[in-house]
């Protein structure tokens, strides 16, 4: 077994795709983590703006809270219809593509996109976050230890969606009962009090404008980014996959509510101001129980789920990257599972975009925050919008109540998308606006691409009769020395054609050595003897690709006849080897690609390990 596949395990089968499937547990530490760990930033986040407008406004921080739980609600109930209604997964783009056409689904993939990227990055920056609020020593690692858990998670997701639900399973209930039990102590006894207040607050609130509350509620409605992600992700639950997957959304729905709602009322109770190392949850946390071992342990697990909140992400842009590859508006390569029957180049495209994320934002949560939740308000949008159009075409029994549910959520969440633009454009929000357009031109111009192949390639068609072509001429380029290598192109050139042709290229070189060298290879060649033309070219310049095109054009064919140049090439049993070995083979296809008339094909010969057998030679490869 190779480093590789002890890395990321065995390959497995197609009929071992089950042991992969996810259940309602695994589910939560798979797809709800973004969700649930959004606690730990999103009451935060509306902290931060009321205060601009003194210490007394963090008094509306339980109200807002509160709406924005109204519209939690609203969305979970949403995505319970999605997942009815699509469970081939897909989410936002499925909903679009299927009702409000081409153009809304590309906006709503490249959205989802967007914020798959940024959700990795915001879930690990915010992790480590938690971490060196825990302990400040750690602030000086804050970027390196971001990257060292993204390849840990991405590793992690390679192996398999299940494999990695399973391993995230233990810390993810502990961070939820940890919390949960943190959240409960300091309503009945807490020990820290009001120790970690920045001062006294006032307890009236300060008269502010509604603007100024929309703007502190769509600050908060990153708490909301992580709830479709079991909507795109249905194809992943074990069967029944959306009894399965409903129950899990609803399962998210009640303990994020519950979260954010406990963390508003002990945020007011004991006065906290966001500010400083620490974080509000950190605040929160040690008014309830102190900086005691329980502190301690759930700061640990927070820590540990915002890391792993990333793996929503891996779960479901590779899903989404796949649905559009079939569609043709991605390269098919994300289409295609690895051998851990996952779709390796979206996990892979996913870890690299969020590692150029945090490096460019040195691992900074709060700069991440204003490009946040743009992605997924669209997608909200254009899903919930895309059921109203649902219900009116299929008209179910009660489908009126149900498109107006979605309709209300379709105008609160279109509302919070506008704010989040508005107010955080100039502080990051342009990255989104203007990248996402440019995914959309990408969609566009992968399909075009493929639209002319598939015209080009007659994909489709039945093609006409097949009419027989004369043998190819057979070119074999040569080294100025005789070796087993030569011997073996030859061969399987004679195997292929009755015209072959030996070419070798002699450099003009004035020095004694080299012309005893070229003697002596056609003194051995004529003393060889083989059943095959040898043509010596000779070259000013220490190019073997040159006079090889130029010989190929002056090469008489019959009609419809075309030239195989047969290159022979050494394969070494390591990379490293590979290293000391000319790649003439390479220059010459990359130097003929482009003809319809030439035919390129490599007469591999491997070089085996000397302490095991020698296989058998291979065949030729055209």
């Amino acid at each position: 077994m190779d480093v590789w596949h002890f890395l990321i395990g065995r390959p497995l089968k197609t009929s071992e795709a089950e042991s992969e499937e996810i259940g309602t547990s695994e589910g939560l530490a798979a797809l709800s983590l973004d969700a649930l760990t959004s606690v730990a930033y999103g009451p935060e986040a509306i902290a931060l703006v009321l205060v601009t407008a003194g210490a007394a406004a963090i008094h509306y921080l339980l109200p807002i809270s509160l709406a924005i739980i109204g519209l939690l609600a609203i969305l979970v109930l949403s995505y319970s219809q999605v997942i009815d209604a699509y469970p081939k997964g897909g989410g936002a783009y499925a909903v679009s593509k299927a009702n409000l056409g081409i153009g809304a689904s590309h906006l709503a993939a490249a959205a989802l996109i967007v914020d798959y990227v940024l959700t990795v990055s915001i879930s690990i920056a915010a992790g480590i976050g938690a971490l060196t609020s825990a302990f400040p020593v750690l602030l000086p690692w804050t970027l390196a230890l971001c990257l060292a858990l993204l390849a840990i998670v991405t590793l992690l997701n390679l192996r398999g969606v299940g494999e990695s639900a399973r391993a995230f399973l233990l810390p993810t209930m502990v961070f939820i009962v940890g919390l949960l039990a943190v959240l409960a102590w300091g309503f009945i006894h807490p020990v820290g009090g009001t120790s970690v207040t920045h001062g006294a607050v006032s307890a009236r609130a300060p008269h502010v404008s509604a603007f100024f509350l929309m703007k502190a509620f769509a600050a908060g409605c990153t708490a909301l980014t992580g709830v479709e992600a079991i909507a795109n992700g249905v194809p992943l639950f074990r069967a029944p996959r959306q009894v399965r997957a409903k129950r899990t959304e609803w399962l998210l729905g009640g303990l994020l509510g519950v979260m954010l709602l406990g963390i508003a009322l002990l945020t007011t109770r004991f006065q906290v101001l966001p500010g400083g190392n620490m974080t509000l949850l950190s605040k929160v946390m040690a008014g309830s129980v102190g900086r005691s071992w329980a502190f301690f342990v759930v700061s640990l697990a927070i820590t540990t789920v915002l890391g792993l909140a990333a793996n929503t992400s891996f779960g479901g842009l590779p899903v989404l990257a796949s649905l559009l590859a079939r569609d043709h508006f991605l390269p098919q390569s994300f289409a295609i599972r690895g051998d851990r029957l996952v779709f390796e180049r979206g996990v892979w495209v996913l870890a690299i975009a969020s590692a150029i994320l945090l490096i460019a934002v040195n691992g900074n949560t709060q700069a991440l925050i204003p490009m946040f939740a743009i992605g997924v308000f669209t997608g909200f949008t254009l899903s919930q919008l895309g059921m109203v159009v649902h219900w009116r075409q299929t008209r179910p029994p009660g489908w009126k109540i149900r498109a107006a549910l979605n309709l209300l959520g379709t105008v609160a969440t279109g509302l919070a998308t506008a704010l989040f633009v508005v107010t955080k454009f100039s502080q990051g929000a342009w990255v989104v606006v203007v990248t996402v357009p440019l995914l959309i031109i990408l969609f566009r111009r992968v399909r075009k691409y493929y639209d002319r192949a598939g015209r080009q390639l007659r994909v489709g068609v039945v093609p006409p009769p097949l009419k027989p072509l004369p043998k190819p001429v057979v070119i074999v380029p040569v080294s100025p020395t005789l070796t087993e290598l030569t011997r073996r192109a030859l061969n399987h050139a004679l195997s292929l054609s009755d015209e072959v042709i030996a070419v070798v290229v002699l450099f003009d070189e004035n020095h004694s050595d080299e012309a005893r060298r070229d003697k002596a290879f056609q003194e051995a060649w004529r003393a060889w003897d083989p059943p095959v033309r040898l043509v010596v070219l000779r070259s000013q310049y220490h190019s073997v690709v040159r006079p090889l095109l130029r010989f190929i054009n002056t090469i008489e064919r019959r009609a419809n006849q075309r030239v195989l140049v047969l290159v022979p090439e050494v394969v070494p049993d390591s990379a490293g080897a590979s290293l000391l070995h000319n790649r003439i083979g390479e220059a010459i296809a990359h130097a003929l690609r482009r003809r319809t008339d030439v035919v390129i094909g490599m007469v591999p010969m491997h070089l085996p390990d000397p302490s095991k057998p020698e296989s058998p030679p291979e065949p030729a490869k055209v």
